[in-house]
């Protein structure tokens, strides 16, 4: 299976399941009067959509270069990811609100916590399934969107799991203001993982740098060939799930221009096999002997 069907397999897998989550739980924020449940559907209504746009994403980013997008359409996973980190921290500020109003205004609802016990420990789960799977193929592929996705479903198995123990807890003790209490905390670790995936395909979006740490590696690697002068300008970017890097590589003005042709080949075979999906553009330009060239 090619790497393009296996993601957008994944992104189909993660619409179906987050369907039935959605389901479950307003049926069982509804029937139990949960506020924590209601606001953990919420979220789980957030990961649909951002579901559905990641299927769309994947399937665009996937299609070659043409003659409206010369460049491709990578960006197309980096506007779904920003749009998913929005939709978040929408999400979360909702729950904030009506938590916050269950807390000022008085809460004394009853509880029944069995069926909200169960759905979470299903949604808990399913969603550590679906995200693995979706963090294998993001990694995979170096899909910004599905990655997304994935930390999003993530975020939903740890503010579940949160749900979960605080229903046990009231169920046993009955101290139903643990409820309000609950769905604020799930929102706050939602807003968090929200604000981290806007901030990231933001960067992208506005043709950020990549991470020093991967500069460093490219840098690292030109160091080792000792057939050339030197190299400057060096700039890199992520479209989507491919890495755009730039260049310009000193040669000795002598050298012939198939062997100049040739090193490049191999700094770019060694970055793409280094860093992954790498799209570059070397510029060749000559110096004299003996001009000292600081790298």
């Amino acid at each position: 299976m090619d790497i393009n069907t296996q993601k957008k397999l994944v992104a189909s897998t993660s619409i179906f399941s987050n369907a039935i989550i959605i389901v479950l739980k307003f049926i069982a924020g509804l029937v139990s009067g949960s506020i924590s449940i209601i606001s953990e559907a919420i979220h789980s209504f957030s990961d649909f959509l951002a579901s559905v746009l990641t299927f769309f994403a994947v399937s665009r980013s996937s299609e070659p270069a043409d003659k409206d997008h010369p460049f491709g359409h990578g960006k197309y996973e980096d506007m779904s990811g920003f749009i998913e980190g929005f939709l978040i921290i929408l999400a979360s500020i909702y729950i904030i609100y009506e938590a916050s109003k269950k807390l000022i205004f008085g809460y004394h609802a009853e509880l029944d916590s069995e069926i909200c016990i169960f759905v979470m420990a299903f949604a808990v789960v399913a969603n550590i399934l679906v995200s693995k799977s979706l963090f294998i193929v993001a990694k995979k592929s170096k899909s910004v969107s599905l990655y997304a996705d994935a930390e999003h479903l993530r975020t939903d198995v740890f503010s579940s799991l949160g749900v979960l123990i605080g229903l046990i807890v009231i169920k046993f003790t009955g101290l139903t203001i643990l409820d309000p209490i609950i769905a604020i905390i799930v929102a706050g670790i939602i807003f968090k993982a929200g604000y981290s995936i806007t901030k990231e395909t933001l960067n992208n979006l506005l043709d950020g740098s990549i991470s020093k740490g991967e500069i460093n590696e490219i840098t690292k690697i030109l160091d080792t060939f000792t057939n050339i002068k030197g190299y400057k300008d060096l700039k890199a970017r992520n479209i989507g799930p491919m890495v755009k890097v730039e260049l310009t590589v000193l040669f000795d003005n002598d050298m012939k221009i198939f062997d100049c042709h040739k090193i490049c080949d191999e700094i770019e075979q060694k970055i793409s096999s280094k860093i992954g999906n790498v799209s570059m553009i070397i510029h060749s330009e000559p110096v004299n002997k003996k001009t000292t060239i600081s790298q």
